[in-house]
């Protein structure tokens, strides 16, 4: 009576402890008990394949009381054409035995057979099964942990709101404030940039020249351009005031 409580409460302590691991990982579970059934199909294959061999004999012992049967009834008739009836009797009692022995293993081999049959099938039907439950534990287990993703996902989406009341909220206050500031030290920056600018471009200008200047001389010394000549203006020499004539002065008639 105590040690049926005693081996009673036991039990019931193991059935919690194997109900926590498949509360905690059911998907390990599954897989376990895959592999067992695995395992106890690969047992029930080499079952099966001994039994085939038991079969086998069975049937290649059929076979040799057919070739026996048949090659004692030519020597009992050889025997009895011949005149010889006591030999020829001897083979007949022969013959006799081997047909019972014949039958007898006619009936084994057929019972063997349909033992074999159907085993053969239900292992075929567990190894079915097993590619089925391989298949749905694949499913189970992205099912799960899609489930598991969404569910983050959804806490995520709560924990990430951007209300200015929440730690996230005000966070991004901090950063807009930040990136107002920054904006606007590189705005006076720009501001501030346009001085000195005519002086960088009066230099600029003079850089051009003088390279445009020494590409000239470069291509005249090269002989890809004829130098320049520079125009004479002809300039009038001063003589000092020009004199007038007098025009004659018409005389009135």
């Amino acid at each position: 009576m105590i040690l049926g409580k005693f081996f009673g409460a036991i039990r019931g302590q193991l059935n919690k402890l194997a109900n926590f691991f498949w509360e905690a990982d059911p998907i390990a579970q599954m897989q376990y008990e895959y592999d067992m059934a695995v395992e106890q199909l690969k047992e029930g294959r080499q079952g099966l394949e001994q039994y085939r061999g038991l079969v086998e004999r069975v049937s290649r012992q059929v076979k040799d009381g057919e070739s026996q049967i048949t090659k004692l009834q030519a020597q009992a008739k050889a025997y009895l054409k011949a005149g010889d009836r006591e030999t020829a009797g001897s083979f007949a009692l022969q013959l006799t035995k081997a047909k019972a022995t014949l039958e007898e293993n006619k009936g084994q081999l057929a019972m063997h057979e349909q033992a074999y049959g159907n085993n053969l099938k239900k292992i075929q039907f567990a190894n079915k099964k097993l590619v089925e439950v391989k298949d749905k534990i694949s499913k189970y287990d992205a099912e799960l942990k899609m489930s598991e993703a969404e569910a983050e996902v959804a806490k995520l989406t709560q924990s990430f709101n951007m209300d200015v009341t929440t730690d996230f909220g005000q966070l991004e206050d901090v950063i807009q404030r930040k990136i107002d500031g920054n904006r606007g030290k590189a705005r006076v920056a720009s501001d501030l940039s346009t001085d000195g600018i005519a002086k960088i471009d009066a230099e600029e200008r003079m850089e051009k020249s003088m390279a445009d200047d020494a590409l000239k001389d470069l291509e005249v010394e090269l002989g890809m351009r004829a130098p320049e000549t520079t125009p004479v203006v002809t300039t009038a020499k001063d003589l000092g005031p020009a004199e007038t004539v007098a025009e004659p002065e018409k005389v009135a008639e």
